[in-house]
Formats: structure tokens, sequence, C-alpha cells
């Protein structure tokens, strides 16, 4: 059940921090952690990550359940327990942003980040597990997981 723990735990972090900032912080005001580098500020994200897909919360209403679904189903199927840890860091994140398209309509982000004069799109904790749970999916994909050994029996039907 470590999944469970990890997707409580990240929509807790997710919304406790949400609560800070919205509580503490001015919709234009910039507060600098690291000067010319790393700000905290409050945004209200009517779209998906990065600011794609504006006012399309609609379809992030629609769209995330289903995805949630989809992991349940993963989750539950699977023996793994690193998978089963990284698709709860998946979940508790898409829940984490769902939450604020169900009381708001929009995300709350608020860490900024600048490189150089750019300023990367501004994010949050949920967005943070999504992504990391994302590139250990990945990982898993592409150098863990192993397809299960046929045994004689299946092997004997596929011939046939």
């Amino acid at each position: 059940m470590l999944w469970v723990i990890i997707a409580i735990l990240v929509v807790a972090i997710d919304q406790i921090t949400k609560y800070i900032v919205v509580s503490n912080i001015g919709p234009s005001e910039m507060i600098p952690v690291i000067d010319r580098f790393f700000y905290l500020t409050l945004h209200r994200n009517p779209g998906g990550a990065w600011g794609i897909f504006q006012n399309s919360s609609v379809v992030f209403l629609v769209l995330v359940p289903v995805i949630a679904v989809f992991l349940l189903v993963a989750i539950l199927k699977s023996d793994d327990r690193f998978l089963r840890a990284v698709l709860g860091l998946i979940l508790g994140g898409a829940v984490g942003n769902y939450i604020d398209r169900l009381a708001g309509g929009k995300v709350i982000d608020f860490l900024l980040f600048y490189i150089g004069s750019y300023p990367f799109p501004v994010f949050n904790a949920a967005d943070i597990a999504v992504t990391c749970g994302t590139i250990l999916l990945a990982v898993y994909v592409l150098f863990i997981y192993k397809e299960p050994k046929k045994t004689d029996q299946e092997e004997e039907r596929n011939e046939e």
C-alpha cells in the first residue's frame, strides 16, 4: 500500500503549499528566493502544463478522472512495487491539480524559475510529482520491465 501513502502525501503537500501561497502572496507579487533565478509567485493557470490548452477546464475535468481510473487499474493489477509507487506519484499529482480545477476552475502555480532571462513556466508541487513520476515510468518501461516468460502451455496454444 506504499502507492496510497505516496499519492496521499503528494496531494497533501500540494494542497498545503498552495494554501500557504494563496494566503500570503498577492496576484502580481514575486518574492525572490534566489534573486534573478527563483521566485515564489501566485499564478492561476486555466490550462494544462506550461499554459497549453488555455481555458480548457472542462476537458481536464473529464479527462483527469478517466486517467485516474486507468492509473488505479494499472496499480491494482501490478505486483511490481516500484511501478505501483511511480503510478501513485502520478496519481497524487493529477488529483492535486484536479482539486484546484474543481474548486476554482484553475490550477494554482507558484514556483517560478528564470534560466538566464527566460522565465520557465510557473509550476507547483503536483506538477513536480507528475513530471518525476513520468520520468521514472519511462525509466521503468525502458530499463526495468521484463515481459513475463510464457509457460509451455501458453506457447503450445500460440502455435495452434
